[in-house]
C-alpha cells in the first residue's frame, strides 16, 4: 500500500530541489522529516510539506501506521518556465528564466525483511 502527495508549480528551480530530495529517498518517514528540519535550504521546507501531506494521506485514507512508512519515491520534475527579459548595454536584452518544479513524494509500508 502506498500513498502519494504532489505539489505542482512551485517557484524554485528543480535542480535545487533534487539535491535535497536525494537525501530523503529510501529513508523512514521520521528520519526523513528530521533530516529536512535541519537542512539549511529553502527546498527542504517545501519538501517537508509534501512529505507531511503524503504521511497524512497514508494515515487518514489507508490507515497505515507512521512508524512503518518509508519514503519510496521523491521525484522532482520541471514545470513551466517564466521568461523575462533584462536590459543590457547597447539596447540588447538578455533572457531571465524563472523555473518552476513539480514535487512528487510516495510513501509505502516497509518490507518485512528490513
Amino acid at each position: 500500500m502506498e500513498a502519494r502527495a504532489v505539489a505542482r508549480f512551485i517557484r524554485i528551480a528543480p535542480r535545487k530541489v533534487r539535491t535535497v530530495a536525494a537525501l530523503i529517498r529510501g529513508r523512514p518517514v521520521e528520519e526523513a522529516l528530521s533530516i529536512l528540519r535541519f537542512v539549511p535550504r529553502r527546498a527542504s521546507r517545501l519538501l517537508e510539506k509534501v512529505v507531511l501531506s503524503a504521511l497524512a494521506n497514508a494515515e487518514h485514507n489507508l490507515n497505515l501506521k507512521r512508524g512503518d512508512l518509508v519514503v519510496a519515491v521523491a521525484n522532482v520534475d520541471q514545470g513551466p518556465t517564466l521568461k523575462r527579459w533584462h536590459p543590457r548595454q547597447r539596447r540588447r536584452a538578455y533572457p531571465i528564466l524563472k523555473r518552476s518544479s513539480h514535487i512528487t513524494v510516495v510513501v509505502r509500508e516497509r518490507e518485512e525483511g528490513r
